[in-house]
């Protein structure tokens, strides 16, 4: 899509963009709305500048030596949270007041011996990280790419203020991002890059995203044409692996990390080669792209949720906002703004506090959101709230529907997703904007998540989902992990509220198991599953729930929000999941419940 933008062999010229104010433009940045906020942000930050927490090896250790990732993130999170705070305030007030704790953290952050995290330290793709860092030789992985990009604007913005703190420190911090981030990027091969057909996932926009920032603010002028040419390649490689509906097979949350840092790196190849990429905002792949968010959003904070996701996939904020704006989506548009507007009731708008460590480290963000805040602002007063749509996605294989108090998420696709749970098949459902029958999600990330061991995670296996399991009592046959693993047969109805598809080629080879049909309904009454196997022996259908079940013969009550009416049913268990990981208590109480309805044939699940 993008690479035939640039004719073989012709030039295209490019340049510097402009990204924010200048910083010596005081009434501009004076004059932003949340100016006061930032300065409350920046004082604080000026509290803990000096007792952030170091990064010392033994940290770096703690994955190699039994998979922790989150005592070295946090820390490693905890600087770069705080240097945005820093610099915004800096950048708002005009001061200087700032400068002295900006240097001695971005002067930390260029000390560090890798920007790479420990979870990332390998030079090929799905291979075991390195115990140590080769100093010599930087990764560009996510968060190296972000910390480039960080860097590179301090430097853009405050490197002439912060040389007069202290001399010559804007050759320090440009001269890091270019041994770190952009040399690697010119010279090496990273797989996020893009190679022919291998695919992508989110790290392709997002890393691209970041080098281009670091880039338009570091790089010499004759060396955009390379980055803009391996950009534009990187995204084209991303974009194949969508569907032209514009599905994130990732799933709601990580649509920030994908189709989101997509828009940013779109946006600066538009600004760096102007004129090359303009109209590629009017491509119908990527406005499908930008509204798959849309679609996906229940109720107030609630996601349709799959794969590695909560949930509670984050509030839509100003970037979201200007995505739309791009692609003239006025439902994007005003899911962005509403949600901005009520963000800014709140007392961590801008994330600088979330229990996300990695949220609220890209200072650019932060800029394109101050920039853009007032105009945000007026279109939220000015708009109804956006009215998602009921949508196939036959890419992912996806179905999305409302009627009545329901909202239906249902999965047929494959068992190859990125960030995959072995889910063919499953479903969720919402009541009045409630969680009903859910999608638990996934634990705290450690080295095990991202291994050969992935599947042994509980919360990544067939039987944790709202799905069959065949002879539970002893061999316990589940999905399997990989492409082939399946849904075939499916068909989904006119009317968008209906779908239907045979699962059993997820299961692999199951002794005994040819067929199972599903059949999933949602009406204004609410679900209705139809199950049917040729399986002549016990089956388990599993239920999760929120709610904690009762049972009364063919009947689960699901607290006060609804109730099951089962037919076909040889025997209804509950019990009690407790609920412990930090990640998976961002969005669930402390228990969650299973419900396990054992039949042989045939077994008809009414929920209401």
């Amino acid at each position: 899509m993008l690479t035939q933008k640039m004719m073989p062999g012709s030039e295209f010229t490019t340049v510097h963009p402009v990204l924010y104010p200048p910083y010596a433009n005081r009434a501009a940045w004076a004059a932003l709305p949340g100016a006061a906020r930032w300065k409350a942000a920046g004082d604080a930050a000026l509290q803990d500048a000096d007792t952030l927490p170091r990064l010392p090896l033994s940290l770096w250790l703690r994955f190699t030596q039994n998979g922790d990732r989150t005592v070295w993130e946090h820390a490693y999170f905890a600087r770069r949270r705080t240097l945005c705070a820093l610099v915004m305030a800096e950048a708002v007030t005009g001061a200087g007041s700032y400068l002295p704790a900006i240097a001695d953290l971005a002067w930390a952050i260029c000390e560090e011996s890798a920007w790479q995290l420990p979870a990332h330290n390998s030079y090929i793709r799905d291979t075991p990280q390195l115990p140590l860092p080769d100093v010599t030789r930087p990764i560009v992985d996510l968060f190296a790419a972000e910390t480039g990009a960080l860097i590179a604007t301090v430097y853009g913005l405050l490197g002439a203020a912060l040389d007069g703190y202290a001399p010559g420190f804007s050759v320090r911090l440009k001269g890091e991002v270019e041994r770190r981030v952009l040399a690697p990027y010119r010279t090496a091969h990273f797989w996020w890059m893009g190679n022919g057909e291998e695919p992508m996932c989110n790290w392709t926009p997002w890393c691209t995203q970041n080098v281009l920032l670091a880039a338009a603010q570091c790089a010499p002028a004759e060396t955009l044409p390379v980055y803009v040419k391996q950009a534009a390649y990187s995204v084209d490689c991303f974009l194949k692996d969508y569907g032209e509906d514009g599905c994130c097979s990732e799933g709601a949350q990580y649509y920030r990390h994908a189709a989101l840092t997509m828009f940013n790196a779109l946006d600066l190849l538009c600004r760096i080669a102007p004129g090359v990429f303009d109209d590629v905002w009017a491509e119908p792949k990527i406005r499908n792209m930008a509204e798959y968010i849309v679609n996906m959003h229940i109720a107030g904070p609630y996601y349709l949720n799959f794969a590695d996701c909560s949930p509670l996939a984050g509030a839509r904020g100003v970037r979201e906002f200007l995505f739309g704006q791009r692609v003239a989506s006025a439902p994007l548009m005003t899911l962005a703004a509403r949600d901005w507007a009520d963000a800014l009731q709140q007392p961590d708008p801008d994330r600088l506090h979330h229990p996300d460590d990695s949220e609220g480290i890209n200072l650019y963000y932060h800029i394109q959101t101050a920039l853009a805040e007032q105009k945000v602002l007026a279109f939220a007063q000015s708009t109804a709230p956006a009215l998602p749509r009921d949508m196939w996605y036959p890419s992912v294989g996806i179905l999305v529907c409302r009627r009545g108090a329901h909202a239906l998420g249902a999965k047929a696709g494959n068992n190859a997703d990125s960030h995959n749970h072995n889910d063919v098949g499953s479903v969720t459902l919402y009541k009045n904007g409630a969680p009903l029958l859910i999608d638990v999600g996934v634990e705290t990330y450690s080295k095990k998540t991202f291994s050969p061991q992935r599947y042994e995670i509980w919360t990544m296996q067939s039987s944790w989902h709202n799905l069959p399991e065949f002879e539970p009592e002893s061999a316990q046959y589940q999905q399997q992990p990989g492409l082939e693993f399946a849904a075939r047969d499916v068909a989904v109805s006119d009317a968008l509220d209906a779908i239907t598809m045979d699962i059993a080629p997820a299961y692999g080879a199951v002794p005994g198991l040819g067929f199972y049909r599903r059949r999933v309904q949602l009406s204004a009454n609410g679900l209705t599953l139809q199950e049917e196997t040729d399986f002549s022996r016990t089956v388990a259908l599993t239920l999760m729930s929120v709610e904690k079940p009762a049972v009364e013969g063919g009947t689960v009550q699901f607290g006060t929000l609804a109730a099951a009416h089962i037919k076909g049913f040889a025997r209804i268990a509950t019990e009690a999941v407790p609920i412990t990981d930090p990640r998976l208590r961002q969005a669930w109480p402390d228990t969650l419940y299973r419900t396990r309805i054992c039949f042989t044939g045939a077994l008809t699940v009414e929920v209401q």
